[in-house]
């Protein structure tokens, strides 16, 4: 016998751990999207939605798999250290550290990053002898005094100005709308080494301010990030990162991405080096840049422009004063 379709029973509602959910609870997030959630380990139901519609987008995602700050304060300088894990017997062969935390969203970040964005890396090798004999001029200067001059600073000034004069590398690629977001401020990252791990907080604005608020601004951030006190909000919505290897004595290296951002840039040790400097050989100081790029948006032209502006910059520090 046959019946009518209004006598079927009605489809089962999909279960999740033994309840059932409706279709209107579930998040709304395209495929692509849903597989990155997948891949960094992030629930979408815990995920504020930014898009139009409720719609969740990858920045969405990659801002829930950042590292998040602890809720409680830091303990106050008296108060008694933690305690420490029992140190390894003497003849222990290995030992096995629990991946968690900062660490461990570090990582799931790095790898979504890694293997989702073409890297491309290029090098550039500088003499910054008048920049560093700047910065010595800058540290005597009675209008920076209270603020932490370096050369960190300067790569960062000059990076800001081979941005403002190459708009298109400050990008994102959106996935899910097969967008490119050119983005029209600049929330410059600075890789922190911490010892909770691997963190990029970043200046908000950064293009914005003068030489003196970001210096301030990069000492804060600095200071912030080795006391443990970054908070999420820190380390989010960053659009182009520095990560500094010179301070380990490093010449330079292929850094990759920070997930959402579509340049990072290497600042190498500064050493001296025999250098051809007006036709003669002579000790220069010198020090390699790397610019890793994602290949998606920005293409070899543009981004050997922008590593060749901030060599510009460096080697010639007064170009700052024409080119801003």
């Amino acid at each position: 016998p046959t019946r009518r379709s209004s006598d079927r029973p009605a489809p089962a509602a999909p279960v999740a751990n033994g309840t059932p959910v409706s279709g209107a609870d579930r998040p709304l997030a395209k495929p692509p999207v849903r597989k990155l959630a997948k891949d960094l380990g992030v629930d979408l139901a815990t995920v504020v939605p930014t898009g139009e519609g409720g719609v969740v987008t990858r920045e969405d995602v990659h801002a829930a798999a950042a590292p998040q700050a602890p809720a409680e304060p830091a303990p106050a300088p008296q108060a008694a250290p933690a305690p420490q894990a029992a140190a390894p017997a003497p003849d222990a062969r290995e030992t096995r550290i629990p991946v968690k935390g900062v660490r461990k969203a570090t990582a799931q970040a790095m790898v979504g990053s890694a293997f989702t964005a073409p890297h491309v890396t290029e090098f550039v090798t500088v003499d910054v002898t008048r920049t560093m004999k700047l910065v010595e001029k800058m540290k005597a200067d009675k209008d920076l005094a209270g603020v932490r001059v370096n050369p960190l600073l300067m790569v960062a000034r000059a990076l800001l100005v081979a941005i403002r004069r190459n708009p298109d590398v400050n990008a994102a690629w959106d996935e899910a709308n097969q967008e490119i977001v050119r983005k029209h401020y600049v929330n410059l990252g600075i890789a922190a080494a911490t010892p909770r791990g691997l963190i990029v907080p970043n200046i908000k604005d950064a293009q914005a301010k003068t030489l003196p608020e970001l210096a301030s601004a990069l000492g804060e951030l600095v200071s912030t990030a080795r006391e443990g006190r970054t908070s999420p909000a820190d380390m989010q919505g960053g659009t182009v990162t520095i990560t500094n290897v010179g301070v380990f004595g490093v010449d330079t290296g292929t850094p990759i991405l920070n997930p959402g951002e579509s340049a990072i840039l290497a600042f190498g040790a500064v050493k001296w080096q025999p250098w051809v400097h007006k036709g003669k050989v002579k000790p220069r100081q010198v020090t390699t840049l790397a610019l890793s790029f994602d290949h998606r948006l920005v293409d070899g032209e543009l981004g050997s422009r922008v590593l060749a502006d901030v060599a510009a910059v460096l080697e010639h520090p007064k170009r700052l004063l024409t080119w801003t």
